[in-house]
């Protein structure tokens, strides 16, 4: 089957951030779940079509809800949130969850996935989440073991960690992918960019902005920040941390000076692309969250922010032209990126679906 007009699901929706190029390859979401209303008034507001199901998935009306919603579809695409064991969680204290799978989404996707007839299916989460363990028939398994005891014999089950830079996204951020699809049909692996979009290459065109200025520019305004944090990043070139300064670094109120990992209070570089984009991208003291600037005559360095929405929508290939509502805060938009897997990323492993290898 090709995916021209393919009818789908999207269960632990957030905001659909990872759907917004489904149009472009003919996948029509229509029916969605997601568990908190905020994320859901985001989500009905991009896709004002698609039925969205506000509520637990574990909820049985729900469950039984999307489960009738989702008889004849074609696909499904499903991110549950990464719960299970590492192999040291794995203990004595966890014996009593063998036979306890309530606790773990997964296994709401999994039930889901029985009761209907979706020709292909995306898993997609953090790449540690194929380290993990279950529980599972008496005993603690990996998710690869598990959907292949189910469903191996209805489906090709392909399990791959992938990088979203390798996909036309600049931007580093992995995710482990499962494409699940019958016996019949195909789904080759995505192809691989030959270049490796900069931040040079897709931001280095727009003003250069200032704690708190405002570029007049739709998205592009920076962020007003903690003046002591400010000054550290003045003094604290490309690619640097402002915490291994020896005179300008980043202290509290009363003057002591923070500690922290050598990738906070740090700028990127020009000639990479972003560091993974996160819930907490919009602090200036979190991970690899600041721009990186130019050097200045003062011998100063500009820029010394985080990235503004409109530069976090390009290195997250979010179409610049996207129109959010007024309620929906800067903070909030940030999560929803940071939450979801980048959507070119999305429709690059999605655009193979029923083609040659």
């Amino acid at each position: 089957m090709q995916k021209n007009n393919m009818k789908g699901v999207s269960l632990f929706s957030s905001a659909g951030i990872a759907e917004l190029y489904f149009e472009k390859i003919n996948i029509d979401i229509q029916v969605a779940n997601e568990l908190i209303q905020r994320r859901c008034d985001l989500y009905e507001y991009l896709y004002p079509a698609t039925n969205m199901i506000c509520g637990d998935i574990q909820n049985k009306s729900v469950k039984n809800k999307i489960i009738h919603l989702s008889k004849n579809k074609d696909f499904l695409i499903a991110t549950p949130p990464c719960q299970g064991f590492s192999t040291l969680g794995v203990t004595k204290k966890t014996s009593s969850l063998k036979d306890d799978q309530r606790n773990f989404l997964i296994f709401d996707v999994i039930e889901i996935i029985k009761k209907t007839s979706f020709k292909y299916i995306l898993i997609e989460n953090v790449p540690r989440s194929l380290k993990l363990f279950y529980p599972f028939r008496k005993n603690f398994h990996g998710i690869e073991y598990i959907l292949n005891k189910l469903f191996s014999d209805q489906y090709e089950i392909k399990i791959d960690v992938f990088d979203a830079k390798d996909f036309g996204v600049p931007q580093y951020r992995k995710r482990s992918i499962i494409r699940m699809y019958r016996k019949g049909l195909s789904w080759p692996e995505p192809k691989k960019s030959k270049k490796i979009i900069t931040l040079k290459d897709c931001i280095g065109h727009l003003p250069s902005l200032e704690s708190g200025q405002d570029s007049g520019i739709k998205y592009h305004y920076a962020k007003k920040h903690n003046e002591r944090d400010v000054h550290a990043l003045m003094h604290t070139g490309e690619g640097q941390s402002a915490l291994l300064n020896e005179v300008h670094y980043p202290k509290r109120a009363d003057g002591k000076r923070i500690s922290g990992f050598h990738n906070t209070y740090k700028r990127m570089s020009w000639n990479e692309p972003a560091k993974a984009r996160t819930t907490n991208c919009g602090n200036i003291g979190s991970h690899n969250n600041v721009h990186p600037g130019k050097k200045l005559k003062n011998g100063t360095y500009s820029d010394a922010r985080v990235l503004t929405l409109l530069e976090t929508f390009i290195v997250s290939s979010i179409p610049q032209n996207i129109n959010l509502p007024e309620w929906a805060s800067d903070a909030f938009i940030r999560k929803m990126i940071g939450e979801a897997i980048p959507p070119l990323m999305c429709k690059k492993i999605l655009e193979t679906i029923g083609t040659k290898s």
